[in-house]
């Protein structure tokens, strides 16, 4: 296995690349050493398999799409309430849209775990210690609601980044004067969080 970190990280984002556009059926090493630009034959040099490819790009996915440290620290200066929780998922939605290829790929692994039990596993275990993260994150800055509002606020982010990403046009008037997707996070939040 070679060991170049630089290296190893640039084909990890190369296979996001291709996991996102070709899905996972197009993600092979020798799709990742092309649009990576190197010889072919370079990803079998860093990578045991398809399985441990895909691990990696669960992990890199995770380093990507996570909140800018900087950004969490000034928005938890504000007051705990709802425009905060509001603010938060403003935020997730912007990086949503920001790294369009890192959810699109994230969804594709989503689809692949169905197929493949041993990705299950391991892809329902990070999804899931994020969750639980969220929950935490949560209780710990005080904000309004508790697990159940984490929950759902969870499920209709995710249902409303999918339809941003994938289908825009199901949500662009659905409901008439209010913005995609902007207007909608304002309304998920106001709908699932407490005032109080």
């Amino acid at each position: 296995m070679a060991g170049n970190p630089e290296r190893r990280a640039a084909l990890v984002d190369a296979g996001v690349e291709v996991l996102a556009r070709q899905g996972a059926r197009g993600l092979t090493f020798r799709a990742v050493d092309a649009e990576a630009g190197v010889p072919v034959g370079t990803a079998s040099n860093y990578f045991t398999g398809r399985d441990d490819l895909l691990r990696q790009i669960d992990a890199r996915l995770h380093v990507r799409l996570a909140p800018d440290p900087d950004v969490l620290a000034g928005l938890l200066t504000r007051p705990k309430d709802r425009s905060l929780v509001t603010a938060f998922m403003h935020d997730l939605m912007a990086r949503a849209t920001r790294d369009r290829t890192g959810y699109l790929a994230l969804l594709e692994m989503r689809l692949e775990a169905t197929r493949r039990p041993e990705l299950r596993a391991s892809f329902t275990k990070s999804v899931r210690g994020d969750l639980e993260y969220g929950m935490e994150f949560h209780r710990d800055a005080g904000l309004p609601g508790g697990d159940e509002t984490v929950t759902v606020l969870y499920l209709a982010m995710l249902g409303l980044i999918l339809e941003h990403l994938t289908l825009p046009g199901v949500l662009d008037g659905v409901l008439p004067g209010v913005g995609v997707p902007e207007g909608l996070v304002e309304r998920i939040v106001a709908t699932v969080v407490p005032e109080g």
